[in-house]
């Protein structure tokens, strides 16, 4: 093997060592995965969220945000409530648990990450961004659905909206079903 080919192999497995690594300090500290923390980090962010929302805002589908709610809620860290004007509409809330969850919580990788990126000059983020989008269509991973490990809310580029994609919708996604997260 190459020496370059064995440094980026080797600069891979550190970057996957490092989200292992965070996932378990994680879960040891709050019993969550990192889907779960950010449903609770949407959640507290909104005051009141809908499964809707929740999956918007993930960047997940319905069946899989639904999916995390319902253990989210089997755990006591949230609670679903009808609306007062319109009994149809459920309302996502933290709980005390899921408030005492989310302060136990260690700081997301993705937020250090993007503080750490964000200082970096525009021609700098420009190649990162282009070689890691290099890496994932070299690993067979370009096309593959991450983005609930990376980001919070929805990433709002122009024409870049739910139902514009392939992967947009319910049971678009392998992890779309109950059990999932």
């Amino acid at each position: 093997m190459h020496d370059r080919a064995l440094t980026s192999l080797i600069a891979l497995r550190r970057i996957l060592r490092a989200t292992e690594s965070h996932a378990r300090l994680l879960a040891r500290e709050t019993g969550l995965s990192t889907p779960q923390l950010i449903v609770l980090q949407i959640v507290r962010h909104a005051g009141e969220a809908t499964a809707k929302t929740v999956a918007s805002q993930a960047g997940v589908g319905q069946a899989t945000a639904t999916a995390l709610v319902d253990k989210l809620e089997s755990r006591g860290f949230v609670r679903r409530q009808r609306g007062d004007s319109d009994r149809r509409q459920i309302w996502i809330s933290l709980t005390d648990t899921g408030r005492a969850a989310l302060e136990a919580a260690p700081d997301p990788l993705h937020e250090n990450f993007t503080a750490r990126f964000e200082q970096l000059p525009d021609w700098e983020q420009a190649m990162l961004v282009a070689a890691l989008e290099r890496i994932a269509a070299l690993l067979g991973a370009a096309g593959l659905d991450a983005s609930p490990v990376l980001h919070v809310g929805a990433i709002d580029h122009p024409g870049d909206h739910p139902g514009d994609h392939p992967g947009d919708h319910p049971g678009d996604h392998p992890g779309d079903h109950p059990g999932a997260g």
